[in-house]
């Protein structure tokens, strides 16, 4: 019988072993491509395992190395931990599908170096989420930040790579100027770097340090996107679409503002936050990225930029209800975690298809094509329901508790903010099926999507639906972990 320690293991060592032997593979293409695939599959069944465990109440902890007295390199699953570790790896079985679609239709080069460092990507994703103490999640949250910076610039042209700098510049910076520190300052106050589900700081800081403390961890998670250490996410669209897809779905931004709920919860703890009123800057800070880059999001004519200022502000969705320090508001930022990454995924995966299929990057060149690419427009349409939060799409559970949260908490303003967020949301989305279907055709476009690109988005674009129907066990991990 497989210990629950051993499915970590199975979890998080396919992506290293898939990155460790596509470059053998690198003339061997479609052996080389089934890597990826295949190794979801198996991450996907591990997770699966510990998600069940975790639900079940079973604690799944292995201390890989000591460091010093209280610092070691350690995995311990939380319930944040087994519903991040599930959503990163079953999206890699679609991502690394459309990857092989996309990256062939495209035409690419250095497709061996990319999909090796995709998948060092996905293996820090993991290990992140299963990170049993603040200096493994560093070690990898750093790892992901390095293992992406060669997807960002991938095109090696001067846009790639000055998007690369920038991307570094403000990820790096940001971690080692606030981030870093701040986990010192926990380790100098507890004289260790382990997490509780209730917190570790009460006690030991100061009340009136708290905001400090708390500011420093969330400038310092660069990955979270909020204003105004936001621009690398923008900026690094110049990547393919399958990067963008990482970025936003199963990877980057998703190990940032599941790094945010982690401290905010397990660092700090909701009933000290709630003491203390530490986060209520944070509150205001989520709620102005949330409205701003939502508002830029209407102005964007290019399909991947509105996109990505879309993700900033669908981010700071989960921040906000963090920092709201109520059990209900932080269920609801738990489970946009996972409806987010499938209506996002979807989103990206038609950008891709739309790019492949007829060379259209802009909304405006849209226009009247929507015959001709009818299944991906559906499925955009689909997704973008889900993201407005309209039922039966997964959205419309997670937006139900973030809105309950903050009419429970008396954030009045908040509840605005969402409403007028959801407008928004419903205007830069809708617009883009609406010019397809309903506007004049300027031209004549020959629209040809790979097969490989097609079914994964119609997969990812089920599971919006599917997750609507099957919320209860996300529901009751949640529950746990707030209780």
């Amino acid at each position: 019988m497989i210990s629950l320690e051993t499915y970590i293991f199975i979890t998080i060592l396919p992506p290293l072993f898939v990155c460790l032997i596509t470059p053998l593979l690198s003339k061997n293409e479609n052996l080389r491509d089934a890597l990826g695939p295949v190794g979801g599959i198996i991450s996907s069944y591990g997770a699966i395992e510990i998600f069940t465990a975790v639900l079940e109440g079973k604690n799944i902890s292995i201390k890989l190395l000591q460091i010093a007295d209280g610092i070691f390199i350690s995995f311990d699953v939380t319930p944040l931990g087994a519903i991040f570790g599930l959503v990163a790896s079953v999206l890699w079985i679609f991502a690394a599908i459309y990857s092989v679609g996309y990256m062939r239709g495209n035409q690419e080069k250095n497709q061996t170096r990319f999909y090796t460092y995709y998948a060092i990507a996905v293996h820090a994703a993991l290990c992140i989420a299963y990170s049993g103490d603040l200096l493994t999640l560093f070690i990898f949250y750093e790892v992901l930040t390095f293992s992406t910076y060669p997807l960002v610039t991938h095109k090696q042209n001067e846009l790639a790579l000055k998007a690369g700098r920038l991307y570094m510049s403000i990820l790096v910076g940001s971690s080692v100027i606030f981030l870093l520190p701040a986990i010192i300052w926990v380790w100098i106050l507890t004289g260790s770097l382990e997490m509780s589900k209730h917190g570790v700081l009460d006690g030991y800081l100061n009340y009136e340090h708290a905001p400090y403390l708390l500011a420093m961890f969330a400038f310092g998670i660069g990955k979270a996107a909020l204003i105004p250490i936001h621009k690398w996410l923008p900026a690094a669209m110049v990547a393919p679409t399958p990067v963008s897809a990482l970025l936003h779905a199963v990877a980057v931004v998703k190990a940032g503002v599941f790094t945010m709920l982690l401290v905010l919860t397990n660092v700090f703890g909701i009933d000290f936050l709630s003491k203390t009123g530490a986060s209520i800057w944070l509150i205001w800070l989520a709620s102005f990225t949330l409205l701003i880059t939502s508002i830029i999001a209407v102005y964007k004519d290019d399909i991947k930029a509105r996109l990505a200022y879309s993700t900033i502000s669908q981010l700071s969705y989960i921040t906000l209800g963090g920092a709201l320090a109520s059990a209900t508001a932080t269920q609801g930022a738990i489970l946009h975690i996972v409806t987010h990454a499938a209506g996002k995924i979807t989103l990206f995966f038609v950008a891709g298809a739309i790019y492949v299929g007829a060379k259209i990057s802009k909304i405006s060149e849209l226009n009247g094509h929507g015959k001709s690419m009818s299944l991906m427009l559906l499925a955009f349409f689909i997704a973008s329901l889900s993201i407005i939060g309209v039922p039966p799409m997964a959205g419309s559970w997670s937006k139900f508790f973030l809105i309950l949260g903050a009419a429970e908490s008396g954030y009045l303003f908040v509840l605005i903010v969402f409403s007028i967020s959801t407008i928004l949301n419903a205007y830069y989305l809708m617009e883009i099926p609406a010019r397809a279907f309903f506007l004049k055709k300027e031209k004549e476009i020959k629209v040809k999507i790979p097969v490989l690109i097609t079914i994964p988005t119609l997969c990812t674009c089920l599971l919006t639906i599917i997750l609507f129907f099957a919320f209860e066990p996300f529901q009751n991990l949640t529950s746990i972990m707030v209780k």
